[in-house]
């Protein structure tokens, strides 16, 4: 059985296509959900794809991810600069956490410079577009079989 993996996407990703093409791209989450379920079968790794815009189910997410997951792979989206409830349910799971950014956030607006996920993170993607989620499943890939 293949390791698992939950991707986690925070709020307004749900219309990733239509908001803010010149920041985001054109990809929407379906688009990356694929590339996420084709590279986590490249890479021998299963994956859990959600999306949600209420933060507290994203917390019940991460909270039943302990103990059942290999690793987690989270775009918090504005929920990276605001919710140290999320950094909190990401150390309580106690799985490696990689930390994705479709753009390059501290080339961006200052409040957006600072994550209260990355100082827990086993690493972060940003500026990558879609392929940070790649990326991201790549490295855990490889951290899992040691």
């Amino acid at each position: 059985m293949s390791p698992l993996v939950l991707v986690l996407n925070g709020p307004n990703l749900n219309l990733l296509g239509t908001r803010e093409p010149a920041t985001y791209g054109h990809e929407t989450l379906a688009d990356i959900s694929a590339l996420c379920a084709r590279s986590a079968e490249e890479f021998g790794l299963a994956v859990e794809f959600r999306q949600t815009n209420h933060e507290g189910e994203l917390l019940d997410w991460i909270h039943a991810a302990r103990g059942r997951c290999a690793g987690i792979v989270i775009n918090p989206a504005a929920w990276t600069h605001t919710s140290v409830a999320i950094r909190d349910a990401l150390i309580a799971s106690e799985l490696p956490v990689i930390e994705v950014h479709l753009s390059n956030v501290h080339a961006r607006e200052p409040f957006r410079h600072h994550s209260f996920v990355s100082a827990i993170a086993t690493a972060v993607m940003a500026g990558f577009g879609s392929h940070g989620y790649r990326l991201a499943l790549d490295y855990l890939s490889q951290r899992l079989k040691g």
